[in-house]
């Protein structure tokens, strides 16, 4: 049996699992570590670790004293005790070729003490602390899952150079589109807690002539308007994101991907996450058009001029955003890196 590829699965939002998937599917022999993954896996083997979160409000940085190397290390957690003695023992017993780490710094320095060649997830943000500046050292390459025209201003050269941008990391199947439904899509992530329906419910109101759909989290409005359907949770968002007219959605590296390798009209609301991860992406969709980005809650009366400011940006499409890299990219470059160097034989006697 060959030695497998483990990918660590960061638990906050559910982007880190889609990623996984999608690129354990195109590439095959990767198992998935992280926390609340059985029966989430689909046909993916995996291992179930312990939570490690000390409450509900986890961000990944704790405030305790500690290494700057480190982002979140609590004391006599038993949770930690227990998923860090679990990936020891995987590590040792199924001898990884490697490790793709999506993210997180204390486990990428967990499998570089134990003898393993890593790769690091790196998201968008300000991330030149020196905990992720030093997992970025530890690793043998970074994977950006987006487009390097995305990417942020001042990261390092070296970080650069160490980096494959592999954007559209979605499942495979997800963009073949089957058409346009004509429909305004509202996108919400499980990173984001439970949306106020009452505010969508307002949107549509002040658009009539539009058709609104929402999927994901969303409390509903003590009206629900006509032209407005709640979906909730939905196996084939990246789907539906391909058949919309106009996408509404955060700065997350899922939405993004989705909205970007389908070509979708898109208005992006990021919301607060550590390291300005998702402000980051946004403004950075803003400069190169490849979104209606605004940083704070609109007005109703400024949704219908947005919408079509949207549908008109989109009709000229940014060149930097063209070059799609995805899970077949992504899973390539993985396998590249893990392939033993060709033996010469040329001085085989």
């Amino acid at each position: 049996m060959s030695r497998p590829i483990g990918y660590y699965v960061h638990h906050h939002g559910d982007g880190h699992r889609q990623r996984a998937i999608a690129i354990g599917q195109s590439l095959g022999g990767i198992t998935l570590l992280g926390t609340g993954l059985t029966g989430k896996t689909e046909n993916l083997p995996f291992l179930d670790l312990p939570d490690d979160r000390l409450d509900e409000g986890f961000t990944g940085i704790d405030h305790a004293e500690r290494p700057s190397s480190l982002h979140y290390a609590p004391q006599d957690h038993e949770g930690i005790r227990q998923r860090t003695a679990m990936m020891a023992a995987w590590i040792a017993q199924a001898r990884p070729r490697l490790m793709v780490i999506d993210v997180s710094v204390e486990i990428g320095m967990l499998a570089r003490l134990a003898s393993v060649p890593t790769v690091y997830v790196r998201l968008s943000g300000t991330r030149l602390d020196t905990a992720h500046l030093d997992a970025f050292r530890g690793a043998t390459a970074v994977l950006a899952p987006f487009h390097e025209a995305l990417d942020d201003d001042d990261i390092p050269t070296w970080v650069r150079e160490k980096t494959f941008y592999a954007p559209g990391i979605i499942r495979p199947a997800s963009i073949i589109q089957n058409g346009r439904d004509g429909a305004i899509l509202i996108v919400l992530g499980r990173g984001g807690g439970i949306s106020d329906g009452e505010r969508w419910a307002q949107v549509a109101r002040a658009t009539p002539e539009r058709h609104f759909r929402i999927i994901g989290p969303c409390t509903a409005p003590s009206s629900l308007p006509d032209n407005l359907e709640l979906r909730g949770w939905v196996d084939d968002a990246d789907a539906q994101i391909a058949a919309a007219a106009v996408v509404i959605g955060a700065a997350g590296d899922g939405v993004v991907s989705a909205v970007l390798a389908a070509r979708r009209p898109f208005i992006c609301l990021p919301e607060p996450r550590p390291f300005n991860e998702q402000i980051s992406k946004a403004r950075r969709l803003a400069t190169v058009g490849g979104a209606i980005v605004r940083f704070d809650w609109p007005p109703a009366s400024d949704w219908t001029g947005m919408i079509d400011l949207a549908i008109k940006q989109a009709e000229q499409w940014p060149t930097c955003l063209t070059n799609e890299g995805g899970a077949e990219a992504a899973a390539r470059w993985l396998n590249d890196l893990t392939a033993a160097p060709p033996i010469d034989r040329s001085c085989i006697a």
